[in-house]
């Protein structure tokens, strides 16, 4: 799951609830988008039915999530006709399985639903991708080391901070060869080129919404010249000291 879609899974099960059931279905169930490299852009159909037994009026259609845009819908759907939902999906800032949702709301105010499954290739892997700041107060510096490679294992990734992660971070990275074998116990010295990789902050800012809140949650991005479309990202988290 990708870390923006982490912070968002609390608010889908609480307003999946409320969700109306089996009115506008789409089968299978979750609907299957296929595999995307991460960074990709894709147009999606998804094609179902209406079968709620009374014509359906759309007044809009939208994402529950991230990277959906540029919806096409029909603004009216007869009793069993077939509805064809279209827009356009962004896989920047996504690896691994994604079930995003994508919900439509008829002109009386009823959402309609659709889960989406699918898969997100990102070609560069990192060993650990969650890091805890502790309780942090103002100007300390934190430091993480972390191993990463490339997904397909055949080649050295290069990485560098994007522009906005400078604002608050620094790293530095060495090649070594790695041995991935277990995730949970990576260790130096196998047959897997990759980087070890130092992230430091000298002080994280706090502003905007941030002065409202205890808890710190940070997504640092990467950039890579040999996959410019890739999003890698980490996450810090922790809390401020009051």
């Amino acid at each position: 799951m990708n870390l923006r879609t982490l912070a968002f899974a609390t608010s889908l099960v609480i307003a999946g609830s409320a969700f109306a059931d089996d009115n506008i279905r789409f089968v299978p169930e979750p609907y299957p988008i296929g595999q995307a490299d991460q960074g990709e852009v894709k147009h999606v159909v998804l094609k179902g039915a209406n079968v709620s037994g009374k014509e359906i009026n759309l007044e809009s259609v939208m994402g529950q999530g991230v990277g959906m845009s540029n919806f096409k819908f029909p603004k009216k759907i007869a009793k069993g006709a077939a509805v064809a939902i279209e827009f356009d999906m962004d896989f920047a800032g996504m690896d691994g399985q994604i079930n995003p949702v994508v919900v439509m709301v008829a002109t009386d105010g009823t959402p309609y639903t659709a889960t989406l499954d699918g898969f997100v290739k990102a070609p560069i892997f990192f060993g650990e991708k969650l890091f805890d700041a502790g309780f942090y107060a103002k100007g300390e510096k934190r430091s993480w080391t972390f191993y990463v490679w490339e997904t397909d294992k055949k080649e050295r990734p290069d990485l560098a901070l994007d522009s906005a992660a400078l604002r608050e971070f620094s790293m530095t990275s060495k090649p070594v060869m790695l041995n991935v074998d277990k995730l949970d116990q990576i260790k130096e010295g196998g047959k897997v080129p990759g980087l070890k990789v130092t992230l430091t902050t000298k002080g994280l800012l706090r502003e905007g919404l941030e002065l409202k809140q205890r808890s710190i949650r940070k997504i640092v991005g990467f950039k890579s010249k040999k996959h410019p479309k890739a999003t890698p990202e980490v996450l810090i988290v922790g809390y401020w000291k009051e």
